[in-house]
C-alpha cells in the first residue's frame, strides 16, 4: 500500500518522483522496462527548447519556458550534461518572413528572453555552413542541448536516495477504483509473476500508453497517437559542422528536421514525423532516413551524412488536444494525468514534476 504510485519512469515520471520525494510520502514508481528512460525519454532530439513555438497560453508554453529557465541550475545540482548553445530557426525565403515574425512575437508573448530576428550576414557569421537559401533566422540564446539519459537518471537517483521505491520490469495490466484509492494489477515482464499494488493517488506518466490507463478509470477519454521520429547520429568528426541547434520554420507536425550538436560532441539530424498505429514501432525505415538527409540540406549545406554511425527512432505521445494533459481526472479523485507529453516535454520536465507534485 502506497500513498502515491507513479506509472512510468521516463523523464516526467522521474521528475515527479524527485519533487514528491521532498515530502513525507510513501511513493513508488512502476516501470515495465528494465531501467528508467527506456521510452520516449531515451529517443528524442535532446533539445532544451527556448519556448517560442508552443501556442501562447498553452500549458506547453508555460512549462517549457519555466523548465528551460531552471535547466542550468538543475544540471549543476544533479550533475548532468547541459549546454546552452542557443538555437536558430531558419527562414529560407522572403515570403516566409511573416511566419518568422509571428514566431518571434509568439516567443515574446511566452516570455522567452533574448529573442532576436537576425539577417543573413549575421547568420553566416554564426553558422558558416548555413544554407545559401537562408535569408534570416530567429535567434534564441536560451535554447540548449542536454543528455536526456543522464537527466532522467539523475531525477530517478535523487528520488530513490530520498526514499522513493522503484519497481522495474513491472507492467501495469489493470487499474480499478476502490474506496479511498486504487488497486493496480501488474505482471513481472521477466518472470510473468503477478503482483498487486494499492495506492491512494496514481500519477499517470506512461507516455504513449497514458491514454489507456486514464481510460480504465475515467469516462473522460483521452486519445494518444504515437508519432514516430527517426534520427541519424553522426560521428564526432562531424560534431563541429554546426555550433547551434538549427531548425526550419515549424509545421503542424512539429518543429521539423533539426541539425544540432550533442553534449557528447556528435552531430544529430532528425526527426521525421509519421503517425503510427503500433505504439511499439521504433524501427527505422530507408524512406525515413533518406528524407532526413534531403530535409536537413534545406537549412544546412554539406551535412556529412556519410559519417552516420547509427540511426534510431522514438515515439512522441501526441494527444488530440495538442497540449499537455496535466491534472486530476474529473471523475477519478486521486488519479493525476501527466499525459500527452510530447515535445517540448524534455525541456518542460522540471516544471512538469513540480506541477504534478503540487497537485
Amino acid at each position: 500500500m502506497y500513498d502515491v504510485i507513479i506509472i512510468g519512469a521516463g523523464v516526467s515520471g522521474a521528475a515527479s518522483a524527485r519533487e514528491l520525494s521532498r515530502y513525507k510520502v510513501n511513493a513508488c514508481v512502476l516501470e515495465r522496462e528494465e531501467d528508467v528512460c527506456c521510452g520516449t525519454s531515451k529517443a528524442n532530439s535532446a533539445i532544451v527548447h527556448a519556448g517560442y513555438d508552443a501556442a501562447h497560453g498553452s500549458l506547453m508554453a508555460k512549462l517549457n519556458v519555466e523548465g528551460s529557465r531552471r535547466m542550468p541550475a538543475l544540471a549543476k545540482e544533479l550533475d548532468f550534461a547541459y549546454d546552452r548553445c542557443g538555437s536558430l530557426v531558419v527562414c529560407l525565403s522572403d515570403e516566409d518572413r511573416p511566419a518568422l515574425q509571428k514566431l518571434y512575437e509568439n516567443g515574446i508573448a511566452n516570455g522567452v528572453e533574448g529573442l532576436r530576428i537576425i539577417e543573413r550576414d549575421e547568420l553566416v557569421g554564426m553558422e558558416p555552413n548555413i544554407s545559401d537559401a537562408a535569408v534570416a533566422a530567429l535567434w534564441a540564446p536560451t535554447g540548449g542541448i542536454v543528455c536526456p539519459f543522464h537527466m532522467t537518471m539523475a531525477f530517478a537517483e535523487n528520488a530513490y536516495t530520498n526514499g522513493v521505491s522503484f519497481f522495474l520490469n513491472t507492467k501495469v495490466t489493470s487499474i480499478q477504483k476502490k474506496d479511498g484509492g486504487y488497486t493496480l494489477e501488474t505482471i513481472h515482464t521477466d518472470t510473468d509473476t503477478p503482483e498487486t499494488f494499492e495506492a491512494k493517488v496514481i500519477i499517470n506518466a506512461a507516455g504513449v500508453h497514458a491514454d489507456e490507463f486514464n481510460n480504465m478509470v475515467s469516462e473522460h477519454k483521452l486519445h494518444i497517437t504515437a508519432r514516430k521520429g527517426e534520427y541519424s547520429l553522426l560521428d564526432k568528426e562531424a560534431g563541429t559542422h554546426v555550433s547551434h541547434t538549427i531548425s526550419q520554420l515549424p509545421s503542424k507536425m512539429g518543429k521539423g528536421v533539426l541539425v544540432t550538436p550533442t553534449v557528447h560532441g556528435n552531430l544529430l539530424v532528425g526527426p521525421t514525423a509519421v503517425d503510427v498505429t503500433n505504439k511499439e514501432a521504433v524501427n527505422t525505415t530507408q524512406d525515413g532516413l533518406d528524407s532526413l538527409a534531403k530535409t536537413a540540406a534545406l537549412s544546412v549545406k554539406n551535412v556529412p551524412m556519410r559519417q552516420v554511425i547509427t540511426s534510431f527512432a522514438g515515439l512522441r505521445a501526441h494527444e488530440d488536444g495538442n497540449d499537455f494533459i496535466i491534472g486530476e481526472a474529473e471523475d477519478a479523485k486521486g488519479f493525476i494525468n501527466a499525459a500527452g507529453i510530447e515535445s517540448p516535454g524534455l525541456s518542460s520536465a522540471p516544471a512538469i514534476g513540480e506541477m504534478v507534485a503540487g497537485i
